[in-house]
């Protein structure tokens, strides 16, 4: 038997709360996933772009295209000492419809679909665990048909699809779609907000 060097499990830095963490979200289009992700205490940057794909260096045009494959998600850096990776899970799934296959209100293809792409094996057993239990709970009605999908590469979009709610406000589609989805994250999840 040889002498194995054994470190103490109080050194062994935890995947959960060691450092940032990130977290990749499709929630249909991806300036509403964008909008209410800025709203989080906790979240310390985000990026609009395209994963799940085969495409390589794909673009707006070819993803709007549907043909691609990628979906328009979020890639969210958080601090889990502030914000639960599960917590983020929780305020995806309240602030987009994930019973709706490849459809998010007018925006229909499979690059809008609800998915998530977990980095870690434990993103993945949570991201499992809370669908289970919100199908469990009926919370929506009827069944959740959010993707969990592997995590390929993330190409970040376009600078101008970068904090777009924040720069276009008034624009017609974010004052129909996007406000609507922000009014309810200030409602009902206040407490998970910045001030």
């Amino acid at each position: 038997m040889t002498d194995a060097i054994q470190t103490p499990t109080s050194e062994i830095p935890s995947p959960a709360t060691s450092g940032p963490q990130q977290a990749i979200l499709a929630g249909g289009c991806f300036w509403c996933t964008e909008a209410v992700m800025q709203e989080v205490r906790g979240v310390q940057k985000i990026e609009s772009g395209y994963i799940g794909g085969d495409t390589p260096h794909p673009d707006y045009r070819s993803v709007c295209s549907g043909t691609t494959g990628h979906a328009e998600a979020v890639r969210v850096t958080f601090d889990p000492q502030v914000v639960s990776y599960k917590d983020l899970l929780g305020l995806f799934f309240a602030t987009h419809d994930p019973t709706s296959l490849n459809r998010q209100g007018g925006d229909a293809g499979t690059q809008y679909r609800s998915a998530v792409f977990p980095l870690t094996p434990e993103q993945e057993r949570e991201t499992r665990q809370v669908m289970a239990d919100l199908d469990a709970q009926d919370v929506f009605g009827k069944p959740i048909v959010t993707s969990v999908e592997p995590a390929t590469e993330f190409h970040v979009a376009e600078d101008y699809h970068q904090n777009y709610y924040a720069d276009n406000s008034r624009q017609p589609y974010c004052v129909a779609v996007i406000a609507p989805k922000v009014a309810k994250l200030r409602k009902h999840y206040a407490e998970k907000l910045n001030a």
